[in-house]
């Protein structure tokens, strides 16, 4: 495999930027420059004013076929310590709603990273497994939690346990997945969801994504009660829906 080849390209687009999984050799595999390289482009994403959603894809035919196997040693030296959980645990935090565009294969690791998005889109030819059971491995544990906490127990043992590809539509029944479309639909159905989001006030969905995600204690749900009262956001809302338009919502994370 040319080295080269493997990489993370980002892709702004009016209020959303793409970051796409790029290793053509190895559907999309990610090796450990890729692991590394995901929290630093989120760092630069995530306090852009202009950045209203994020979405995460694969380049071509799959999401992501995993780890590379070539950096294994490093990442089970590490355990829970590793560069694909520091990953998987800044995606999850990025401040902003993330949707995964999943097509072809979404296994270990790609599930890993799927599942540390907020909602996942994906086609119909989408498959998911979690393999630690067969290569003899422990999956992380905040992933372990992070995915029994979406699909609960029972799916979540039955994946972990078996180590089974699944279907989009099985991934769909268990809540692995939002929506299953076909794949020519995939791209503009991800495109109407994000538009659809950016529309929508930054500072509801922020206090929603901290709340659901149980990082937003007494004082921080306070904190977000009094941005309601202070921003203007509501007022902006109702003239919005009473005017016929769309809202002009003028608050920004970076505002504090």
């Amino acid at each position: 495999m040319d080295v080269s080849d493997a990489e993370l390209t980002v892709e702004v687009t009016g209020p959303v930027a793409t970051v796409t999984i790029h290793n053509p050799a190895r559907r999309n595999a990610m090796t450990a420059a890729m692991w590394r390289q995901l929290p630093e482009l989120l760092d630069h994403l995530e306090p852009d004013p202009d950045v209203r959603a994020l979405v995460l894809t694969g380049a071509g035919d799959a999401f992501c076929a995993g780890a590379d196997l070539g950096d294994l040693a490093e990442l089970l030296d590490a355990g829970d310590t590793s560069i694909a959980v520091a990953a998987e645990e800044r995606l999850a935090s990025f401040a902003k709603p993330t949707v995964a565009s999943i097509r072809g294969a979404c296994v270990g690791g790609g599930a890993q990273l799927a599942v540390a998005c907020d909602l996942r889109i994906a086609a119909d030819d989408a498959r998911f497994g979690v393999p630690p059971a067969r290569l003899g491995l422990v999956y992380p544990a905040p992933t372990t939690r992070r995915l029994s906490r979406l699909v609960g127990p029972s799916a979540a043992k039955h994946l972990l346990f078996t180590a089974e590809l699944i279907d989009a539509q099985r991934a769909l029944r268990i809540g692995l997945v939002d929506e299953v479309l076909p794949g020519d639909r995939l791209v503009a159905r991800v495109d109407d969801l994000t538009a659809t989001i950016a529309q929508r006030s930054p500072l509801s969905v922020a206090a929603a994504k901290e709340i659901i995600d149980d990082r937003a204690g007494p004082a921080r749900i306070a904190w977000w009660h009094r941005k309601v009262a202070t921003t203007g956001e509501p007022r902006e809302g109702v003239a919005a829906v009473t005017e016929r338009r769309q809202p002009r919502f003028a608050w920004r994370p970076t505002d504090g």
